[in-house]
């Protein structure tokens, strides 16, 4: 099997999630060899390691990001995670080519319904531009997205509501940890 690593870019897993927290709780048991990088656990104060990340990265073969979309895009934890450990050098430029081949996996948890995303112009695939940008740069192979609808925060304190969200993480962990292992 492929040495995977799973970035999670959510800011406070533990303390405001749901949807992301149970995903990748699934992910330890049914990826057990994956390595699971909790960014808000380990880079509270968004200061990265960066050399520990960029080795975590060049180890690996694929790839995956598990965050929330936050206005359209990445949560800011994940996006500095980028700016500071996709360097020239590293990541990109002519001597940047840690992470050419790696295959890039984007899971992805949303608040609103697949409805809504079908709806705007480009539909769901637009806010993954930045992901797929990335791999151009850096010589990734974009081997796809799993979004998870409809897992707003706000149903959290709804019993039967947060049931159904857990419910449907767990099922979102098994489609991708079968996609991933299928890589």
């Amino acid at each position: 099997m492929s040495k995977v690593l799973v970035v999670s870019g959510h800011p406070r897993t533990g303390d405001d999630s749901v949807a992301n927290k149970t995903i990748l709780e699934e992910l330890t048991s049914l990826l057990p060899g994956a390595e699971i990088d909790h960014l808000d656990e380990l880079y509270p104060d968004y200061v990265f390691d960066v050399e520990a990340e960029q080795n975590k990265l060049a180890a690996a073969d694929v790839i995956v990001l598990q965050y929330p979309l936050w206005w359209y895009g990445w949560p800011a934890l994940l996006q500095k995670w980028m700016e500071d450990v996709f360097v020239r050098g590293f990541s990109h430029g002519s001597t940047g080519t840690a992470l050419r081949g790696k295959k890039l996996v984007v899971s992805v948890t949303t608040g609103a319904g697949e409805s809504y995303y079908s709806a705007q112009p480009g539909g769901f695939d637009r806010f993954l531009a930045p992901a797929m940008a990335t791999c151009a740069l850096t010589g990734m192979e974009f081997a796809g997205s799993l979004p998870l609808f409809g897992v707003s925060y706000a149903n959290r304190t709804d019993e039967a509501a947060r049931a159904d969200m857990v419910e449907r993480s767990r099922e979102h962990a098994r489609r991708l940890a079968e996609f991933v292992s299928a890589l």
